[in-house]
């Protein structure tokens, strides 16, 4: 499908089940060290996965800055589909989605939608590169974790 003027797309296929990529995202263990941009680190507060649940966390920039992230979940649908709504700016509704390749491939995407296409446009030139940055420390987390 291809997205909107409203929306910003990502996606990676990993060499990963879908339970151990699920895993990953639902553990706040794991998110942790790999939610955002490289370099990033977070502090998460409250990680209720559930539909109304509260994600609220912080993103220390590497050199400068934290960045508090607050977010209610819509949709849960363990090893299918996390979306939630953000509660601070930037806001825009996030899709994750965990598609089942194989027993050892998953393919995650992440769509981005925003209410307005100048609203995305704002983001779009950051977000590409930093979804590409995050897939890259899943993939390293997924490396090191049973």
């Amino acid at each position: 499908m291809k997205p909107t003027d409203n929306e910003i797309f990502s996606s990676r296929i990993l060499n990963y089940s879908v339970e151990k990529v699920y895993l990953a995202f639902e553990n706040p263990d794991h998110l942790k060290n790999w939610w955002g941009p490289n370099g990033f680190s977070n502090t998460i507060h409250e990680f209720d996965l559930r539909p109304g649940g509260k994600w609220d966390l912080t993103m220390h920039g590497p050199e400068v800055g934290n960045y508090r992230n607050t977010s209610a979940f819509k949709i849960v649908i363990p090893q299918k589909l996390v979306s939630w709504r953000r509660i601070t700016q930037p806001y825009f509704d996030m899709e994750v989605g965990f598609e089942k390749l194989s027993e050892t491939k998953t393919n995650i995407s992440f769509r981005m939608v925003f209410n307005t296409p100048e609203e995305c446009a704002k983001i779009r030139k950051f977000a590409l590169p930093k979804n590409e940055d995050n897939f890259d420390r899943l993939e390293r987390v997924l490396e090191n974790t049973q």
